[in-house]
């Protein structure tokens, strides 16, 4: 299992990952479900993080200043997803052409082998978007197709590549709606709370 880490601290379980779609429900006189949504989504992350003496200063300036700075770190991959996921590649980029809005991406497997399974978290070189593959992808030669939530929101074209595992990065904003600052035990162990991270769009 990978680790993954906040300021140099290492993210501890329980951690959140929620899909922010607002979506609107109405019934109608015929008692038929309508739904629609305004084609917006961001990720939304919440963490606790070990805060080891060598990472107390860097937890705490990051919940006091700088909160309307863009930050990146390594987008935390679901468990199941970082076993199943056998991915070799040197270079994986896109295969064509794709306007925004849509599904499916063809990625250029030619020098790219394994598993891509459904669940995990990738993104596109031209913008900082967060996708989800919904299906797994087996690449072996030419190009296979990659099923991503949400859907496109920026055109990509072959000159643009894929990033998955350790690439894939999360562009956030720490939210400031808890902000706690730090709290200390005994004077040793530290606590920053709980850390909620929204994606910067």
């Amino acid at each position: 299992m990978s680790v993954y880490y906040y300021e140099g601290a290492k993210i501890l379980a329980p951690l959140t990952i929620t899909s922010n779609e607002p979506m609107f429900d109405v019934d109608t006189v015929s008692l038929k479900k309508q739904r629609a949504t305004q084609n917006a989504q961001r990720w939304e992350v919440s963490f606790g993080v070990i805060a080891e003496p060598s990472t107390q200063v860097d937890l705490f300036i990051s919940s006091v200043d700088n909160l309307d700075t863009v930050t990146t770190m390594i987008m935390p991959q679901l468990t199941e997803v970082d076993k199943l996921n056998t991915l070799t590649h040197t270079s994986t980029a896109v295969d064509g052409s794709y306007s925004a809005g849509v599904n499916v991406v063809g990625i250029s497997a030619a020098t790219t082998t394994g598993l891509l399974p459904k669940g995990s978290f990738i993104k596109f070189s031209n913008h900082g978007k967060v996708y989800v593959t919904t299906s797994d992808t087996t690449f072996t030669s030419g190009s296979a197709n990659v099923n991503i939530y949400p859907s496109l929101r920026t055109s990509i074209t072959s000159s643009d590549f894929v990033r998955t595992g350790s690439e894939c990065l999360f562009t956030y904003l720490r939210s400031i709606d808890q902000q706690t600052g730090i709290t200390f035990t005994d004077g040793v162990l530290a606590s920053v709370g709980t850390i909620d991270l929204i994606e910067a769009l």
